[in-house]
């Protein structure tokens, strides 16, 4: 299956990038256009189903971090870098013959110009830079970027304002200063598809990893909790007090977005200890598990967990530091899919929570169907639903092992992280 990354960009930015992906036979971009790099944030409660999230620049990756950071993948930024300032020079150096001296520039991180100007030599003389990195931090404003190239041409310093903020670029052709967009070239862009596949890649094969759970408890049938439900595996009892439960690093990822395992563990109304383990290999995960279930038990609180990945690192102690997840069912766009499609919000909700809950974009009736608990019959009724008005489409077949029809790959056609 391919890599699907949903590029978040202008329109320039998107324009150049999808020819270069065309390179790769095995990465597909799904794009996302704004005007101005604010509305990234509210494009990211857009998003389709995806492996990987790519900005088109820091600046959109900055105002929608609040956004992307509560997403289940993950996400990053096509940097402005050197190859980038440089080719730019170079293009107006042998284009527009303008001296270095007579162009401003604007740059979140200004080192990489200067970086350019020290590797040409020492007798070039300085530029007219404006570092925008406190900005970001703090309030951004897009006409002092205008305004800082404005002032300089009316003082007749400058020829040519280069910058990297196409919002900035518009406004300085409407106010008739000749302007010229930063452009990565085409190897910038490679770089960045090439980073994001591997990204995408390497999430992937972290959530396949083997998890192992261990409970040190007194009783465990008779305590409410629905953590056994979520579990694709029932929770055995190896010995008298002592429990265990096998998984994916994927599916304990998504019980913990949604603090089912911190109220599964703040909940318990006895002493409870746990310990999980993420390994490549059974084995692995296992002696994570129980290295993890050691500090559980070495801890002074009677409630208390901890997690071990496979690049040792510990997490923990829960329930004391967990992450807020509360599911909306009042969002406009669920409720405008609900009305087209007849199936209620709280279903809808569920959809979108499997959806997120998977590494995978692709999906089977079977699949869906176990998440929801209900029968095959009914997940195909619901999917019938969302594929008549285009909110989930057919994207493959899947062959079985026992005689019978191709089972239907699909794919959400939808926002889900809203």
């Amino acid at each position: 299956m391919s890599t699907k990354i949903a590029v978040i960009g202008s329109s320039e930015f998107i324009a150049r990038i999808l020819p270069v992906a065309s390179d790769f036979s095995d990465v597909e971009i799904d794009p996302y256009v704004y005007q101005e790099p604010q509305e990234a944030a509210e494009l990211v409660t857009q998003l389709k189903p995806c492996d990987i999230v790519l900005f088109a620049g820091a600046l959109a990756y900055f105002f929608s971090k609040k956004q992307h950071e509560k997403l289940p993948i993950p996400s990053l930024y096509l940097a402005t870098d050197e190859m980038t300032v440089a080719s730019s020079f170079l293009s107006i150096l042998y284009t527009k013959k303008l001296a270095l001296e007579r162009i401003s520039i604007d740059m979140i991180d200004s080192s990489v110009v200067h970086n350019v100007l020290t590797e040409l030599g020492s007798n070039v003389p300085p530029m007219h830079v404006l570092d925008y990195q406190d900005m970001v931090d703090i309030q951004f404003e897009l006409d002092k970027i205008v305004a800082f190239h404005k002032k300089l041409w009316d003082q007749g310093k400058i020829d040519l304002a280069l910058t990297s903020v196409h919002a900035a670029y518009n406004r300085l052709e409407t106010l008739g200063i000749p302007a010229m967009r930063l452009t990565d070239p085409k190897i910038s862009l490679l770089r960045g598809l090439e980073k994001a596949k591997a990204q995408a890649e390497l999430f992937k094969r972290k959530a396949a990893q083997v998890a192992v759970g261990y409970i040190s408890a007194n009783v465990l049938v008779d305590q409410p909790n629905n953590l056994i439900r979520e579990l694709p595996t029932p929770i055995q009892e190896l010995k008298t007090g002592l429990f265990v439960f096998y998984s994916t690093r994927g599916e304990i990822e998504a019980i913990l977005s949604r603090n089912q395992l911190f109220n599964f563990v703040k909940d318990w109304d006895d002493l409870i200890k746990m310990g999980i383990g993420y390994g490549a290999t059974l084995t692995d995960a296992e002696q994570n598990a129980k290295a993890a279930l050691r500090f559980a038990e070495k801890d002074t609180d009677d409630l208390c967990g901890y997690i071990l990945t496979e690049e040792k690192q510990l997490l923990g102690p829960f329930p004391h530091e967990h992450k807020q997840h509360q599911l909306k069912n009042d969002h406009p766009e669920i409720v405008q899919v609900a009305k087209q499609t007849r199936l209620s919000p709280g279903n809808l909700s569920k959809i979108i929570e499997f959806s997120k809950s998977r590494k995978d974009v692709h999906f089977t009736a079977a699949d869906l169907a176990d998440y929801l608990k209900v029968t095959r019959r009914s997940t195909e009724r619901i999917l019938k639903k969302l594929a008549d008005h285009g909110f989930v489409k057919v994207v493959g077949e899947e062959m079985t092992y026992q005689q019978g029809r191709p089972r239907a790959i699909y794919e959400l056609n939808m926002p889900v992280y809203l």
